[in-house]
């Protein structure tokens, strides 16, 4: 059992929505920390196929309950909630005129917003849950989290890689190019492998869409598919005017080190390789990332390169502080210049 770093607090006054990729543990937590809650599971096909086909029913059942503002004790749990997006218009009536706390769960909004779905109008408040980070780990061994990343139940495995090898192939490219609607499942396969390869650079994206297959457009379309189902994320370029000639494309990095590993076929990694300094990098801005969201003070991260080569890896706060990622024994004057 590990103990989250996500603070839900705020749901004793507020409704909120809780996204992350699948495997997370968002319904591990929500179950945890409310187990006396009323919990909708829109993956138990009963309770989809009556909400998909009433929603109205969800609003019935709080009101024949005489769920209201003052007597409700704990939020109401929907899980998968963007599996039936006109569910949430039932929600926002409920909360405007009930008062009604309600924590809405799922893998993206993105469906929801394809959908033209309500996002409640800014009445919930927005958190995301990443894979683990180390505080929350007993006895953390940074080797393992390279290795298996850090999704919980890959983590602990034994073996992870046939827990990896089923995520890609079955979430990731399946279920997210179907969310996308792309009907080229191919070279969006494609398209992650060669991703994951750039994971942490500088992304380029006329020489991914000539390594894919594809147009440029494609590509982009591709990583906002990424972006809007929690799978990555941007860092941009630190903006700020000096003399120095910047460059000013952003970075991609994946939401899981184990992920990256998968896709990309490196295998084992052992200390002290190449592999291992790249993998060690990407797991240090995932936990900066997580920790960005998790103390809520949701500072900026960017990175800083000159078209001669001079690069920082982190800049946080809009150049309030600079990070280098180095991994190794010994740090030298070299690893600063």
């Amino acid at each position: 059992m590990y103990t989250r770093k996500l603070d839900l607090s705020s749901s004793i006054k507020e409704s909120c929505f809780l996204w992350g990729p699948r495997q997370t543990g968002k319904s591990t937590l929500l179950k945890n920390l409310f187990p006396k809650a009323m919990y909708y599971d829109l993956l138990l096909s009963d309770q989809y196929r009556r909400l998909v086909s009433n929603p109205s029913l969800l609003r019935q059942e709080c009101e024949a309950l005489g769920l209201n503002g003052k007597s409700q004790e704990f939020p109401i749990i929907i899980d998968e909630v963007q599996k039936i997006p006109d569910l949430l218009d039932e929600v926002h009536w409920m909360i405007t005129n009930r008062g009604l706390r309600f924590i809405l769960c799922g893998s993206s909004p993105r469906k929801i917003k394809r959908s033209s779905g309500s996002l409640l109008g800014g009445r919930a408040l927005r958190y995301q849950l990443f894979p683990l980070v180390f505080p929350e780990i007993p006895d953390f061994s940074l080797l393992k989290a390279i290795n298996n990343g850090l999704l919980p139940r890959h983590y602990l495995a034994q073996k992870a890689d046939k827990l990896l090898e089923t995520y890609v192939g079955d979430y990731l490219k399946e279920e997210i190019a179907a969310e996308a609607a792309t009907r080229n499942i191919p070279a969006f396969s494609r398209f992650l492998e060669v991703a994951a390869l750039a994971n942490g650079e500088i992304v380029n994206f006329n020489n991914i869409a000539s390594d894919c297959g594809v147009s440029a457009p494609t590509v982009k379309a591709y990583f906002q598919i990424l972006s809007d189902t929690l799978i990555g994320q941007w860092i941009p370029a630190f903006r700020k005017k000096v003399k120095r000639r910047l460059i000013s494309a952003p970075k991609f990095v994946f939401f899981d080190v184990g992920i990256v590993s998968q896709l990309t076929h490196r295998g084992k990694i052992a200390p002290g390789s190449e592999l291992f300094g790249r993998a060690f990098e990407h797991f240090i801005t995932l936990e900066i990332l997580a920790h960005s969201h998790y103390s809520g003070m949701n500072y900026a991260l960017e990175y800083w390169r000159t078209s001669s080569q001079f690069e920082v890896d982190i800049i946080l706060g809009r150049g309030e502080a600079a990070i280098e990622i180095k991994s190794t024994s010994f740090v030298k004057d070299r690893h600063l210049k």
